[in-house]
């Protein structure tokens, strides 16, 4: 992984809790495989700890690792450095995946109650205007009572979202070809067809992971179907939403955004997102940050200790798997 994210996530505590299970290459991480240092770490290697700015593990780092047999991924997807070389060697994978699901959608639940009460504008509002709120003028639009909430996909953070909101009173739909209505129903979800999920919802959370078919995804169509004033929240990736119509609607004042990813992730300084006031923007901060990465240093400790003592992962990702993951 890159120095920094050993430095971030994985800090002497953790380090510590690794050395108690395995025997660990001396500091700095490996971020290039083909320096003479990493051939010779490499050579030994029966596991790796993987993170932000891990290389490839191809098939010449491969060559070069013949007794390595697992990777432990300290944050969500492995897409960019779990090659198929490695699947073709049967190296065993796990990811933090499930760790980093949290704090997304705790962000995203977030957003879902403060968009349906309204409280980013009624609070810069507050702020410019300086007087009090005539709060018994708030409209049937303002509130979260009864609202409809559309998830986008049950993936890892979609099915979280949908466990935290549990405690409110909101109606849930899901769309995700790979769920049937008897699981959806089970997740306490009803599970609807694409259209019906952007004409029904008071806000659309969206993530589904960023793959061919999902390229575009939601589309001019499904977002000028959404109901006047609606809401579009996506913690997925940018390139899932038809960017440009996006930006049409929300300047036509029909539909609110809450974006913490775009295409690219920092849009050019003169986008017209920027001066959007019914969107909000932040910089991919929904996933784990700060005190957060504890939790995937925790997990990442915990999968190298069963490992260690041959018990099998408790979050393997599976090949079979990988097409319809992040």
């Amino acid at each position: 992984m890159a120095p920094g994210t050993a430095a971030a996530v994985l800090r002497p505590p953790a380090l510590a809790a690794l050395g108690a299970h395995c025997d660990l290459v001396p500091p700095p991480p490996l971020d290039d495989f083909g320096t003479d240092r990493a051939r010779a770490a490499l050579a030994t290697a029966e596991l790796l700890v993987t993170g932000w700015g891990c290389p490839p593990v191809d098939a010449a780092a491969l060559a070069a690792a013949p007794r390595l047999r697992a990777i432990v991924h300290t944050a969500g997807s492995v897409r960019g450095h779990v090659t198929e070389a490695c699947w073709r060697r049967g190296i065993e994978v796990s990811s933090a995946a499930s760790a980093n699901a949290l704090p997304v959608a705790e962000y995203t639940v977030a957003m879902i109650l403060l968009t349906g009460k309204r409280v980013l504008e009624r609070a810069e509002r507050f702020r410019t205007e300086r007087r009090a709120d005539d709060w018994l003028r708030a409209g049937p639009d303002v509130g979260n009572y009864r609202r409809t909430v559309g998830i986008l996909s049950a993936s890892l953070i979609g099915r979280r979202v949908v466990e935290l909101l549990r405690p409110y009173d909101l109606e849930v739909l899901l769309h995700d070809p790979y769920v049937s209505a008897e699981e959806a129903a089970s997740l306490g979800v009803r599970a609807v067809a694409l259209p019906e999920l952007f004409a029904r919802s008071d806000t659309v959370s969206v993530h589904t992971p960023l793959l061919p078919a999902t390229r575009g995804l939601v589309s001019r169509e499904l977002l000028t179907s959404m109901r006047p004033d609606a809401v579009l929240v996506n913690t997925a990736r940018g390139a899932v939403v038809d960017q440009e119509a996006l930006t049409d609607v929300v300047r036509q004042g029909r539909v609110r955004a809450v974006l913490d990813v775009t295409d690219p992730d920092v849009l050019p300084p003169d986008h017209p997102l920027w001066d959007c006031r019914n969107v909000l923007l932040t910089p991919h901060l929904a996933g784990s940050q700060g005190n957060e990465w504890q939790r995937l240093a925790e997990l990442a400790v915990a999968e190298a200790a069963r490992w260690a003592a041959g018990e099998g992962f408790a979050h393997p990702v599976r090949r079979d798997r990988l097409e319809s993951l992040a």
